[in-house]
C-alpha cells in the first residue's frame, strides 16, 4: 500500500512553490493574502519571535536597574540590546527556528520555542561583544556590551516561558487591534455615516416581520448601523486597553526570584515592568495568565461582527428588492451562465468571513480561560490561531466596505413601492383620530386596511365620512406614504463625527 502521509510527485503542481499563495493551505494566506497582509507584522511566527525577544531584552535591562543585581548596562549597551529587536530580521527569525528544530551556533536543538529565543540572544550578544576591534567575543575592549558571557545567566532569569509568552502575545494583539483592526472598523463606520448623511431624506418603506411598516429613510437606517458600529468599536477599544500581563514565575508565586533575592520587592518590580510595556498588570495568576482579558476582547470583536452581519443581511435584501443598485466593475462577471447578473458578492463574502471569525472568536474566548491546575499546554497551540480569527474579521470588514462603496440607493424604486403601499399611513390616521377623541379610531382603520389592498382614494372616502372638522380632514388627506417618515432625516444627523 502506498504511504500517502507525505506529498508525492503526483501531488505537486509543476512550477508551483509551496510558498506561492496559490499553494497555501488556508485562503487567508492564499486567495485573500493581499487583504490579510497588514496583520503579518503582528500575527506571524516571526512576529511572535520578535515580541519574545523584546520582552527578554527589556527584562534584562529592568534587572540591571535593580541595586541587588550585578548587571552593568550603560545607555550605549541598552541601545545596542534594544537594536536586536528593533532591527529584527528574517535572518534572525530563521536562526531562532534553527535553534529550536535542528540546532545552530554550537547549541543543540531545543525543541522549545522560548528557549530558542534565549539562546538566540546569547548569539546576538556574542556578536555585539565582538563588534569592537578585538576578536575575543567575550572581551572586546570597544564592545558596547563588554563581557557577553557575564550576561548569559541573566537572560530569562527566574522566568517561566509563559511569563514571556503571555506578554508577547498581548503586545502583538494590542498592536494588531490598534493599528489594523480598529482602523478597518472605523472605515466601515465612516462609510455608513456618509451614506446616512447623503441620503438622510430618501424615503423608504420599512418592513417589520418582513411586512410593510411605517416608512423610514435610507439615511436613517444607515445611521442606525453607524451608531451601533461606533458603540461596538468603543467596546473593542476599551477591552484592548485592558489587556493585562503577568510576570510571576512557574506557579505565580515569584518563588525563584524570591529565593535568589528575597530583599527585592518582586511584585512591585513585575507591576512596573508590565506597565512599562504598555499593559495592565495581573497580580494573581498561576503559571498561566488568566485570559479573561483576551476573552473580553474577543467578545467585543464579536459584537462588532454581529452588527456587520446584520448589515450584510439587510444590504443583501435591499439589493434583492432593488432598493439598492450596484455600480458595475469593468470586466467583472456575475454569473458563468447569466450575463446580466450583478451579485451582492461583497456582502455575501463579508457575511461568510464574519461568521467564520465569530466561530473562531467564540472558541478562543471559551478555550483560553481554562487551564488544568496551574498549567497545561493545550492553549499554546490555540493562541497561535488568534491571528487567523483577526484575519477573517479583517476580510469581513474590507468586503463590507467594498459593498458599501458600490451601492447606490434607487430612490425611484423606493418611491414606487411607497406609492403602492398606502396602507402604511393607517398608523398616522388612527393616531390623529385618537387625538381628536375617536374611541374607535384603531378599529376603523383596521377594518379598512387589514389583509386588504387599499388606495389613497379609499382612505379619502373614509375621511369624507368622518365626523371631524375641515382642518383635521385636510390634515388627514395630506398624508402620503413618502411624507410619513417622522423626523428620520434629523435622526440621520445625530451620528457622532
Amino acid at each position: 500500500m502506498t504511504d500517502r502521509s507525505e506529498p508525492t510527485d503526483d501531488d505537486t503542481i509543476s512550477g508551483l512553490s509551496r510558498s506561492d499563495p496559490l499553494a497555501a493551505v488556508s485562503p487567508l494566506d492564499g486567495r485573500y493574502a493581499s487583504r490579510t497582509a497588514p496583520l503579518s507584522p503582528y500575527a506571524s511566527e516571526a512576529a511572535l519571535m520578535r515580541a519574545r525577544t523584546r520582552v527578554e531584552v527589556e527584562y534584562l535591562i529592568a534587572l540591571a536597574d535593580l541595586d541587588a543585581t550585578p548587571i552593568g548596562l550603560d545607555e550605549a549597551a541598552r541601545e545596542s540590546l534594544r537594536e536586536i529587536y528593533d532591527a529584527f530580521s528574517a535572518e534572525d527569525a530563521r536562526l531562532i527556528k534553527a535553534l529550536e528544530v535542528e540546532g545552530a551556533e554550537g547549541y543543540a536543538a531545543t525543541n522549545h520555542d522560548v528557549k530558542a529565543v534565549e539562546y538566540f540572544l546569547r548569539v546576538r550578544i556574542d556578536r555585539l561583544a565582538a563588534s569592537g576591534d578585538g576578536d575575543d567575543a567575550t572581551a572586546s575592549a570597544d564592545s558596547p556590551i563588554g563581557d557577553a558571557e557575564a550576561l548569559y545567566p541573566w537572560i530569562h532569569f527566574g522566568l517561566t516561558s509563559e511569563d514571556v509568552n503571555n506578554l508577547a502575545h498581548r503586545l502583538l494583539l494590542a498592536s494588531a487591534v490598534t493599528e489594523v483592526v480598529v482602523p478597518a472598523i472605523r472605515k466601515v463606520r465612516d462609510a455608513l455615516a456618509e451614506l446616512a448623511r447623503d441620503h438622510r431624506d430618501a424615503p423608504m418603506l420599512a418592513r417589520t416581520h418582513g411586512q410593510p411598516a411605517t416608512p423610514t429613510t435610507f439615511g436613517k437606517e444607515m445611521a442606525v448601523y453607524a451608531a451601533r458600529l461606533g458603540r461596538a468599536l468603543g467596546r473593542v477599544v476599551v477591552a484592548n486597553g485592558d489587556l493585562s500581563g503577568k510576570l510571576a514565575g512557574a506557579s505565580g508565586t515569584y518563588a525563584a526570584h524570591a529565593a535568589a533575592y528575597p530583599e527585592v520587592d518582586w511584585r512591585a518590580f513585575a507591576e512596573s515592568f508590565v506597565r512599562d510595556l504598555g499593559l495592565e498588570h495581573t497580580p494573581l495568576a498561576t503559571q498561566v495568565n488568566p485570559c479573561d482579558d483576551l476573552a473580553a476582547l474577543f467578545d467585543a470583536l464579536r459584537g462588532v461582527n454581529n452588527v456587520l452581519l446584520d448589515l450584510d443581511l439587510d444590504a443583501w435584501l435591499y439589493v434583492s428588492d432593488r432598493y439598492l443598485g450596484q455600480r458595475t466593475v469593468e470586466g467583472e462577471t456575475g454569473s458563468s451562465t447569466m450575463p446580466h447578473k450583478v451579485n451582492p458578492i461583497d456582502f455575501e463574502n463579508s457575511e461568510g468571513n464574519l461568521s467564520k471569525a465569530n466561530a473562531d472568536l467564540t472558541f478562543l474566548a471559551d478555550y483560553v480561560t481554562s487551564s488544568r491546575l496551574q498549567r497545561d499546554l493545550s492553549d499554546s497551540t490555540v493562541k497561535r490561531n488568534v491571528g487567523a480569527a483577526l484575519a477573517h474579521c479583517l476580510i469581513g470588514y474590507s468586503k463590507a466596505g467594498d459593498g458599501l462603496s458600490k451601492v447606490v440607493p434607487n430612490e425611484a424604486v423606493m418611491r414606487e413601492e411607497l406609492d403602492a403601499t398606502p396602507e402604511v399611513i393607517g398608523e398616522a390616521v388612527q393616531t390623529i383620530l385618537r387625538r381628536e377623541g375617536d374611541t374607535e379610531a384603531y378599529e376603523r382603520v383596521k377594518e379598512l386596511t387589514r389583509g386588504r389592498s387599499v388606495t389613497l382614494d379609499d382612505f379619502r372616502d373614509l375621511f369624507d365620512d368622518l365626523d371631524v372638522n375641515d382642518d383635521v380632514r385636510g390634515e388627514l388627506k395630506a398624508l402620503t406614504p413618502a411624507g410619513y417618515t417622522g423626523v428620520a432625516g434629523d435622526l440621520a444627523d445625530e451620528i457622532d463625527e
